[in-house]
């Protein structure tokens, strides 16, 4: 089995860091492959960067030469999976949503910890999309972005851990999801001092994609995310052919 994790930002040392944390969740026989875009932004944080990212990925999962049997998009909050669910007939796992499902077999309530402020609605705009926001206690932001994961990693762990812990104590969370790609790994930190579940997107993803494919299912083509209608679409693809 071949899964595709696409990274939703250009920086290619956070698409190394998530493909590391699917492969170390991925079952034996499973291939994880991580892709980087062509084109977008090095971090994504606000609807601009996600409506660009969402053609990026499109386009990236695209010029793919090879066979794959599952896609996931590992941005958290961030548009487009709907569009690669048109384009694919494979399934087709969001971080967001595969941490969120999970979440909700844990506890009576969880909360999502991620980077800038802002980014705050974008998440909550996509689990009540997905029906997912009746069990969210709270999206709490660390208020630093997604690249000082990399620039100031204690600084930034220690902000995620704080906010995780007042998550739990005043939010009354009793699951903690992971709010960005970027944080896979820190599930046992949170986890130590919070003494609560702590869900990885991107280990969430890789086991649902792995079930899915193993039953034989994928995405309905019925209506909703039937193959997009042939006409001529200008300048696509935007990535050449490798």
């Amino acid at each position: 089995m071949r899964i595709l994790v696409v990274n939703v930002n250009t920086t290619t040392s956070i698409t190394d860091a998530i493909a590391k944390q699917a492969e170390a969740a991925a079952a034996p026989g499973t291939e994880i492959v991580g892709l980087t875009p062509e084109i977008g932004a090095e971090s994504v944080e606000g609807n601009f960067e996600s409506y660009l990212a969402a053609i990026a990925v499109m386009d990236r999962v695209r010029s793919y030469p090879e066979p794959y049997d599952a896609v996931i998009q590992a941005g958290y909050g961030e548009h487009g999976r709907e569009g690669l669910q048109e384009l694919l007939d494979v399934p087709v796992v969001d971080i967001t949503e595969a941490s969120a499902s999970i979440a909700m077999m844990l506890g009576h309530k969880y909360s999502v910890v991620t980077t800038l402020d802002r980014t705050v609605p974008l998440i909550e705009d996509r689990l009540r999309l997905a029906g997912l926001d009746v069990k969210c206690a709270s999206v709490r932001a660390s208020g630093l972005p997604v690249l000082a994961l990399e620039s100031d990693p204690e600084r930034t762990i220690e902000a995620i851990v704080d906010e995780a812990e007042a998550a739990v104590r005043e939010d009354k969370a009793e699951v903690i999801c992971l709010g960005c790609g970027g944080m896979a790994g820190l599930d046992d930190r949170i986890r130590d001092r919070t003494g609560v579940p702590v869900v990885d997107g991107v280990s969430a993803a890789v086991k649902l994609a792995e079930s899915l494919v193993g039953l034989g299912l994928s995405t309905s083509k019925v209506r909703t995310y039937a193959p997009p209608r042939p006409k001529q679409i200008t300048g696509w693809p935007l990535a050449k052919p490798r």
